[in-house]
């Protein structure tokens, strides 16, 4: 069973009408005891880092996910702001993530986005940096659907999955042991979206192939 987590930010409804689409069956929890009944995690997000942070906290939910992700190593995907709340630190807000990925959240500079605007909105080809599981299935050149303003930036190359460019490269997908983010909307992104929700559903961590 697949538990979203419900921190009041992000398309809770989209990414469950997703799930049932490709027939992964899901529940959403905004309370501890729905994350210790999980066995899969999804931790969608759309707004800020701060809010978003303030929100995990102010529901008692930071403490049950390190322990469920960290010590018990539980798979969990973090979308968009999902993703950028495992990080260590964020320039939105000025505030600290959960720390589960050696990473950072940072802005896109408009003044180096010649022709460019800030938010990143629309359809953009991601590029594997792995062969992973998680990205099998995927035809030539995967077009996935992106709306953000901030962007993660990896300490270690080998936490890449796969990068998409905008002005210049950025990380469109990351994998840490049990724990993978997608900058994208996959749950916005049709045929693509889909074929990258199954394979996390049926992603086995210590399958996973090695860097």
């Amino acid at each position: 069973m697949m538990t979203i987590v419900d921190y009041g930010l992000g398309n809770l409804g989209s990414v469950r009408n997703m799930l049932k689409r490709i027939g992964v069956p899901s529940v959403i929890a905004s309370s501890p005891e729905g994350i210790e009944s999980a066995t899969r995690l999804i931790l969608p997000g759309v707004g800020s880092f701060e809010t978003g942070m303030r929100n995990l906290h102010a529901r008692n939910l930071v403490s049950v996910l390190q322990r469920r992700v960290l010590e018990e190593r539980i798979p969990i995907l973090g979308i968009c702001l999902g993703m950028q709340l495992f990080t260590y630190h964020s320039e939105e807000g000025d505030v600290s993530g959960l720390w589960w990925v050696d990473a950072t959240t940072e802005r896109f500079r408009s003044e180096s986005l010649v022709g460019l605007r800030v938010p990143h909105m629309g359809w953009n080809v991601i590029r594997p940096s792995l062969k992973h599981p998680l990205l099998e299935g995927l035809r030539d050149e995967p077009r996935f659907y992106f709306v953000h303003s901030y962007y993660v930036r990896c300490t270690n190359p080998g936490d890449v999955l796969a990068t998409s460019e905008h002005g210049a490269e950025f990380v469109a997908a990351l994998v840490s042991k049990n724990i993978v983010g997608i900058q994208a909307h996959p749950e916005k992104s049709h045929r693509f979206g889909w074929t990258f929700l199954k394979n996390f559903a049926e992603w086995i961590p210590e399958c996973s192939y090695p860097a």
